[in-house]
């Protein structure tokens, strides 16, 4: 099993459709005892959580957030905890939403965190 996510800071790899995370989206991890859980913001999202288990190297959890316009949404997402070669972790993503049509595929990458506050 990859290592724990707790404490992790996490960001998409590329901008999703408009009006959804992206590279601006910043996702603080936490996890205990097979419980995963997370706050997310930024881009055009104002605040986010997200609520699951954890089994081995797989995420089950589901997800609801506010947007810059006022709107919410929330959906359902399914993710594989991949380790790569540099130590960081990856979350290869497969979603859904349940409060409207859609879905797709993402990736989100552990953040050098002294790097991204230079930004």
């Amino acid at each position: 099993m990859a290592r724990s996510l707790d404490g992790l800071v996490l960001a998409p790899v590329a901008d999703q459709a408009p009006g959804q995370v992206g590279t601006r989206t910043r996702f603080t991890y936490h996890e205990k005892d097979g419980e995963i859980w997370a706050d997310y913001a930024g881009g055009d999202v104002v605040r986010g959580r997200l609520v699951g288990t954890r089994a081995g190297d797989r995420l089950d959890f589901r997800y609801v957030q506010l947007k810059t316009d006022g709107t919410t949404a929330s959906g359902h997402c399914v993710s594989l905890v991949v380790e790569l070669p540099d130590g960081r972790v990856r979350l290869e993503e497969t979603w859904e939403w349940e409060s409207r049509p859609g879905s797709g595929t993402s990736v989100v990458e552990q953040v050098d965190e002294t790097a991204d506050r230079a930004r």
